[in-house]
């Protein structure tokens, strides 16, 4: 099994790359997707998550207001700190169970937005950064999100630094190219991860 940590700062065409890397044949655990799975209606999760900041933060069908939840934690590093005791243990345990269903020679992909800025890349066997300029991260984050200039660079700036995102690469993936190139690009990279992979089951030489 090669394990891969995948990551790089929004608007820059992470989740095209993720998706087309499933098409390969990657198996990918998504850790965003997971984060809102832990947290679902009826889960010890959210459970938790209510216990620790009232039912203020319920939407009116029971699920978890995000929003409000959001205007909570991010004003206030230690509401921040305790909402992250809850939730990364548990997308953490959620991620091991999915990894170890894989197949012994799979390719497994982590989805991580915040691999650098929390410091997870010795997690992975190696890490690869999907890459963009910040004039082409702002163009999607306005014409395709429709986001303010204002809210869009307050998110780019929120993020990790291209260059922090970049030292810690083994594969870079630049994105400031048409779709069709980005998926000759994103097959290249497969066919690198299988050998690697392959090489990773192969016994040691006597």
């Amino acid at each position: 099994m090669l394990k891969v940590g995948l990551t790089g700062g929004i608007g820059v065409g992470k989740s095209e790359v993720s998706r087309l890397l499933v098409e390969c044949g990657a198996v990918l655990i998504d850790a965003d997707r997971i984060a809102r799975e832990v947290v679902a209606p009826g889960t010890p999760g959210l459970a938790a998550v209510v216990e620790a900041f009232g039912e203020d933060v319920l939407a009116e069908d029971g699920s978890l207001d995000r929003p409000k939840l959001g205007s909570i934690v991010f004003a206030d590093p230690d509401k921040l700190a305790v909402l992250n005791s809850i939730v990364h243990p548990l997308v953490g345990a959620r991620s091991h169970e999915l990894e170890a269903a894989a197949a012994e020679d799979a390719v497994v992909v982590h989805d991580v937005p915040l691999l650098t800025e929390n410091g997870l890349a010795p997690l992975y066997d190696l890490v690869v950064v999907v890459d963009a300029s910040p004039e082409t991260q702002l163009d999607r984050l306005l014409r395709l999100r429709g986001m303010t200039e204002e809210d869009a660079r307050a998110r780019m700036a929120a993020q990790a630094k291209r260059e922090q995102r970049l030292k810690i690469a083994d594969i870079v993936i630049d994105n400031d190219v048409p779709l069709e190139e980005l998926q000759r690009r994103v097959k290249d990279v497969w066919a690198d991860l299988v050998r690697r992979a392959q090489t990773s089951q192969e016994p040691p030489q006597e």
